[in-house]
């Protein structure tokens, strides 16, 4: 088997010419409109929009910093400017149940217009009705009704007068009431001279002071109805004044809204309102001012006001709480008491992008209490019922109002990361109901020359857009180059839009310090290695450690049972590579694979895996015909955190293979990769940082030319490493070898040729695996024996105990 050659340095690394691009200067170059790689998510985004069927709501998944936002809302806002403008929303006063307002729907505009004109009302009622009942008309016909009362008052108590006269009767009016008393010659008989009179003629008077009482009390049980008349006769010449009074006010309104029947409903409420409570607007303690309290009844509360709005809204909130999404209903304090009345109605978002398009972030949504629940609640009524979560509950009895809900016809678009739309997907029933179109954003793209140049324009575009200086087109070939390297592929280009922003600014700063007018490559790589630089504390100390020998790892010789992983530690958004000792030790046993890191509950459940597919993999290949009998342990030396994934396998293959044949591993390399139950090296990940950790530390402890990484061949693709290394190789000074098989990686580890079997089945003497075979033979022989041994003393104890 012949044993891998190393990767020629064109392998580790793709450039970008910048001699392919037709421009000296981005400035150069048109704005790029489009969204590289975003055809799928695109297209989504058009029949979703397009789609009117009910429960077509969109959730556009992608991970923070992709630019899902900026490619939504810029698309959204092309499609609403061709999509005709929503009607107004406005509340106006409910006079039958004041707490419950009623909604009216106006075409766009028309909703300040009325509010103005009711306005316009209010303010010329405050004049107009005391006018009328301050006019010579009105204080007129009130003096007559009053003058008549008084008037019919007086003629029958002169008729009652008159009749006593002729009877030489007194009639007299005190604190108490009226009183009749004889008289003679002009004056009222006192009593001694009316004890005097003879018995017949004092019974005469009495019989007449009797008839004249009864006349008097028919009379005054009359004044009531006659009181009672006149007050209805004034409160019929106020109502009529009152109507004179609004009557050609409310006219010119019908007339201007005569197309909107709620409108014209309203006016004849309002007319019908003055005209019943037009004394308590002259009741105003002489003022002549109409009450506040009535008049403000008459205006409208212009909810959503659609008159600068240009097409369908577009509207995205980025604090979506419940009374955000659904509106508020505010109170103000009057001596102490919470009051409100339908004036203080408040729209939410979705009363706000209603026929159109709400936008919101799907975390924060749902960190919002009862936010969730408020927007299904509303998407599944197809209304939007303004509520305070105090009212919804029942949990404060303070007055409030239940104001008509609003219709709702709005597309939701919920930005969000893939996990959570899993997590909504699996548990909660409602979500797939509501949100049935999933635009899913790329996260890189094919790195093509049409898409080299797409991404030129973008970046160009992108430096504009943030008055940045232009970069020149080795600039633009470094940013290409390391959009490749945050997708950890050669053959892709990051879509992480915040990332390119981040390295455009800094290295604009990086070139403006140094008086450049434009960026250039060597800005570029200075922002690149400032990133690096900023992050990179926990990774010089670990280095640190590494040289100073307090982290035990070997880049020179060759040792048994111990060889050099390559593991990532991931701290923020900053990746490095870190070399690890794994070691492995081998005896006699029951073919128990004892993983310490999974027995000291530092290892996960993939890593587990790893070494379980190691074991059958062992198992299978050297002791088909015979059981296992090895006892073996796997560790990662000086590794005190949680160890997981399976990259390690081919590592940890190699150390128990190495105590096995007793055959030494070379510690100028380093090893990572993948192997399944065939031998089979498979692809991993962070190969970039993994081979720049472990060349960081040979270089520091010197490269003589031996010193190299293993890795998986499918990762060739994936490799975008530094110029130092790439350099380093060219020189051969270093190297990296491509596996695709764990017997490349023996024969690369050991100098020694792993084998093959022949024809017959057996391995090449002086072979690795011939030395792995023959030596779990032997332990075979040796448990086997054992076990004889054993059986054979056990049975002479037994004949010695019966005799």
């Amino acid at each position: 088997m012949a044993s891998p050659k190393p990767l020629n340095p064109e392998s580790l690394y793709r450039r970008c010419d910048p001699g392919a691009f037709d421009f000296e200067t981005t400035a150069e170059l048109e704005p790029f409109t489009k969204s590289v790689g975003q055809d799928r998510a695109l297209e989504t985004l058009e029949f979703g929009t397009g789609i009117r069927s009910e429960g077509y709501n969109l959730f556009v998944l992608g991970p923070p910093g992709i630019g899902k936002h900026e490619v939504v809302e810029k698309f959204l806002r092309a499609r609403a400017a061709d999509e005709p403008t929503p009607a107004d929303c406005v509340y106006i006063n409910n006079f039958n149940n004041p707490n419950k307002p009623r909604l009216i729907e106006l075409p766009a505009g028309r909703g300040e217009r009325i509010r103005a004109d009711l306005e316009q009302l209010v303010q010329e009622l405050r004049s107009a009705i005391p006018a009328t009942f301050e006019g010579e008309e009105y204080q007129s016909r009130l003096h007559e009704l009053q003058q008549e009362f008084g008037q019919r008052q007086q003629e029958a108590f002169g008729e009652i007068q008159e009749e006593a006269d002729k009877q030489d009767i007194a009639l007299t009016q005190s604190q108490s009431g009226f009183t009749f008393a004889p008289r003679r010659n002009g004056e009222v008989l006192r009593l001694e001279s009316y004890r005097a009179l003879p018995e017949d003629e004092r019974t005469e008077i009495e019989r007449i002071i009797e008839q004249l009482q009864e006349r008097l009390q028919q009379v005054i049980q009359q004044m009531p109805r006659w009181r009672k008349e006149t007050q209805s006769r004034i409160r019929e010449l106020n109502e009529e004044m009152a109507l004179f009074a609004v009557g050609h006010l409310l006219d010119e309104l019908r007339t201007n809204y005569h197309d909107c029947p709620r409108i014209v409903e309203h006016l004849e409420a309002i007319q019908k309102d003055v005209i019943e409570n037009v004394e308590a607007f002259l009741s105003q303690e002489g003022h002549g001012r109409a009450p506040e309290q009535l008049l403000n009844r008459y205006l409208a509360n212009v909810l959503v006001d659609n008159a600068q709005q240009q097409g369908a809204p577009v509207i995205y909130h980025d604090m979506p709480t419940h009374q955000h999404l659904v509106g508020r209903i505010e109170h103000h304090v009057q001596q102490g008491a919470l009051l409100t009345d339908f004036r203080l109605i408040r729209a939410g978002v979705l009363q706000q992008a209603n026929g159109g398009y709400l936008i919101l972030d799907v975390r924060k949504l749902l960190m919002q209490p009862f936010a969730w629940e408020s927007l299904k609640r509303a998407l599944y009524s197809s209304q939007v019922k303004t509520e305070s979560l105090e009212q919804l509950y029942s949990l404060m009895s303070t007055v409030t109002l239940d104001p008509e809900p609003v219709p709702l016809n709005v597309k939701v678009v919920l930005l969000g990361e893939r996990l959570l739309y899993y997590l909504l997907s699996a548990y909660d029933p409602d979500f797939l109901e509501l949100f049935k179109v999933q635009a899913d954003f790329e996260e890189d793209v094919a790195r093509s020359d049409e898409s080299t140049r797409h991404y030129a324009g973008l970046i160009g575009t992108m430096a504009r857009q943030e008055n940045l200086l232009a970069l020149d087109a080795g600039g633009v070939a470094r940013v290409i180059e390391h959009a490749s390297r945050l997708t950890d592929d050669s053959e892709r280009l990051t879509a992480h839009n915040r990332a390119i922003f981040d390295l455009l600014r800094e290295a604009h700063y990086w070139a403006s310090t140094a008086d450049s007018d434009r960026i250039s490559t060597e800005h570029v790589q200075q922002a690149i290695d400032h990133q690096i630089y900023r992050a990179s504390r926990v990774r010089e100390l670990m280095e640190r450690a590494i040289h100073r020998g307090t982290i035990m790892i070997d880049t020179q010789g060759a040792a048994v049972g111990r060889v050099n992983g390559l593991s990532v530690i991931q701290l923020g958004g900053y990746a490095f590579g870190r070399p690890t000792r794994i070691t492995a030790t081998a005896r006699l046993g029951r073919g128990n694979m004892v993983d310490i890191e999974r027995e000291a509950k530092l290892g996960g459940n993939i890593h587990s895996k790893g070494v379980m597919i190691l074991s059958n993999f062992l198992a299978s290949r050297y002791a088909q015909d015979r059981p296992l009998s090895l006892s073996a342990s796997l560790a990662f030396e000086q590794s005190y955190g949680m160890v997981d994934g399976d990259s390690a396998s081919v590592a940890e293959f190699c150390a128990l293979i190495s105590v096995l044949a007793d055959a030494p591993l070379k510690q100028s390399l380093a090893v990572t990769g993948s192997v399944n139950q065939h031998g089979q090296v498979q692809a991993v990940g962070g190969v970039n940082e993994k081979i720049e950790g472990f060349f960081d530390i040979c270089k520091e402890q010197g490269l003589d030319g031996k010193h190299g990484v293993l890795l998986p061949a499918a990762n060739i693709p994936h490799l975008m490493l530094r110029h130092d290394i790439v350099a380093a190789v060219r020189e051969g000074r270093f190297h990296v070898y491509p596996l695709t098989t764990v017997d490349e990686a023996l024969t690369l580890m050991t100098g020694v040729e792993a084998g093959a079997r022949g024809p017959d089945g057996q391995y090449p003497a002086d072979s690795i695996n011939h030395r792995v075979e023959q030596r779990l033979r032997d332990l075979a022989d040796l448990a086997r024996r054992a076990h004889d041994d054993n059986a054979e003393g056990a049975a002479q104890r037994k004949d010695n105990g019966d005799g």
